[in-house]
């Protein structure tokens, strides 16, 4: 049974006052610094005649307070993403948790020699095979960059193979408008039509529309407006690294990062009232001695869950980031930087929590085995916020009573009925037994034991997830590069 949707916020880094002044002085941000754009950004027009004072000369957009708290106010603050199957909805919103997979990778871990290697296509088909399989990923988000498809046939490639494997909701990075029509269409097909579709949205994209330091980028623009005149839910990412891109301090990456998601939300709605759209600030932190990004870092989880706290004063769900270990391979480091940061997340109640499954190296590569890892953790740190029953039957009063002094529960009616429940069990990654037992069954270590459970499920006969005739219908209209049997 999936743990998604389960109640966070029970971590809250920032007070309510905290969070009243990072927010004014965002607005004051977007009236007084203003946003740069690039200059082919077609919405520049849009903008200018909804009250937007535009400088030509130094390519910067002003946008009035008012402007943005009434477009901000338009959005949704609460919506579904849907699964095929309708088994995995995700009702995002408020600080209901779901975490799942991301990254658009471009090295993975290989299951047979445990060495890096180039991620293809065929990895994008098997890495959603796995998914499909583990209750505590919630949904797909594209994990690997197919290097062995080219540019104008990518972003068709790459949720036609997500939809092959999964049937869970899926969202990409869609990186030309003619790739989002397609996949557009390619999910209309699916689902038996574009009405269909529009009801229920069985996949969504995420888009970097700010270059931080605030900054639009016009591709982005221009697909987050595709989207969402299409009906396509759609996540405002902004990115930045405090000290590099964003001031060193965290209060400081805050408020930029709020600013550049304001404005990014105001553009979104400005082109589509009422579109559903996903808060998508991801903070984090440099490494000023190498100049590269510290994924791992406590820290990052920390402004995590400050970030779902001002998607909140606005109303709008958010989309987040954890598990981004800065460790090569599933070891002990990548235990507890993803634990860390998982977990932070998690009971802070951040929506939408990518990147949470399958990620090394500070997003630079995935593993195989990671993924079951992550839905260990994932599911323990879900399993949190459960919290603890106390009602008259978990009091078990009556039981303690039956048993008396001496006793034992093994058999007791009390025990068999909550046995499956009460406690997380896991997935079977976790090694619970004696030493004897673990010696005389190999003496295998977390990764080995992930990698013949990955095996297990990546290479066995399970068939794919869209219909013969759909997957047909398919392949004669667009230009498909994956070739598997069935």
């Amino acid at each position: 049974m999936t743990s998604g949707g389960q109640i966070g916020g029970v971590y809250k880094p920032l007070t309510d006052q905290e969070i009243e002044t990072i927010h004014q002085k965002a607005l004051d941000i977007l009236e007084q610094v203003g946003v740069g754009y690039e200059e082919n950004l077609e919405a520049i027009d849009m903008l200018r005649e909804a009250g937007c004072r535009i400088d030509e000369t130094t390519r910067k957009i002003f946008m009035p307070r008012d402007l943005v708290t009434t477009m901000v106010n338009k959005a949704p603050g609460e919506f579904t993403l849907y699964s095929r199957d309708g088994k995995n909805d995700l009702f995002i919103g408020k600080d209901r948790v779901y975490a799942g997979t991301g990254g658009t990778t471009v090295s993975i871990l290989d299951l047979d020699s445990g060495k890096m290697r180039k991620t293809c296509l065929e990895d994008q088909y098997r890495i959603t095979k796995l998914v499909d399989t583990l209750d505590n990923i919630h949904f797909y988000q594209s994990a690997v960059v197919p290097q062995d498809v080219e540019g104008d046939r990518y972003d068709a490639n790459i949720l036609f193979s997500a939809m092959m494997g999964t049937t869970k909701h899926i969202m990409f990075g869609c990186n030309f408008a003619s790739g989002l029509r397609e996949a557009f269409e390619i999910a209309s097909i699916v689902v038996g039509g574009s009405d269909k579709l529009k009801e229920k949205p069985v996949f969504s994209i995420a888009a970097c529309v700010i270059i931080s330091p605030l900054k639009f980028c016009s591709q982005s623009v221009a697909n987050i407006q595709l989207a969402a005149r299409l009906g396509v839910p759609t996540t405002i990412t902004s990115a930045p690294m405090s000290g590099s891109t964003a001031p060193m301090t965290m209060a400081g990456t805050l408020l930029q990062s709020h600013a550049e998601e304001l404005a990014g939300i105001t553009l979104h709605q400005l082109t589509a009232p009422g579109a559903p759209v996903l808060y998508g600030a991801l903070p984090a932190r440099a490494d000023l001695k190498s100049m590269g990004y510290r994924g791992g870092a406590i820290e990052c989880g920390m402004m995590q869950t400050a970030q779902h706290q001002l998607s909140q004063r606005i109303d709008v769900p958010n989309y987040a980031s954890s598990g981004l270990s800065d460790a090569k391979v599933p070891d002990a480091q990548a235990g507890w930087e993803k634990a860390f940061t998982t977990l932070l997340a998690i009971m802070g109640g951040n929506n939408y929590i990518h990147h949470a499954a399958g990620m090394l190296e500070s997003m630079n590569s995935v593993a195989y085995e990671q993924y079951i890892i992550d839905d260990e953790i994932i599911g323990a740190s879900c399993s949190l916020l459960k919290g603890i029953t106390v009602d008259e039957d978990h009091l078990a009063f009556d039981a303690i009573k039956e048993v008396g002094p001496g006793g034992h529960y093994l058999t007791s009616p009390h025990t068999m009925k909550h046995l499956r429940a009460e406690y997380f069990e896991g997935n079977g990654i976790s090694d619970t037994g004696n030493r004897k037992t673990w010696e005389k069954e190999g003496s295998q270590d977390t990764w080995q034991r992930a990698n013949e459970m990955a095996k297990a499920v990546v290479f066995d006969d399970t068939p794919p997830k869209l219909d013969p005739e759909v997957e047909k219908t398919i392949r004669e209209k667009f230009n498909i590069a994956l070739n598997i049997k069935r």
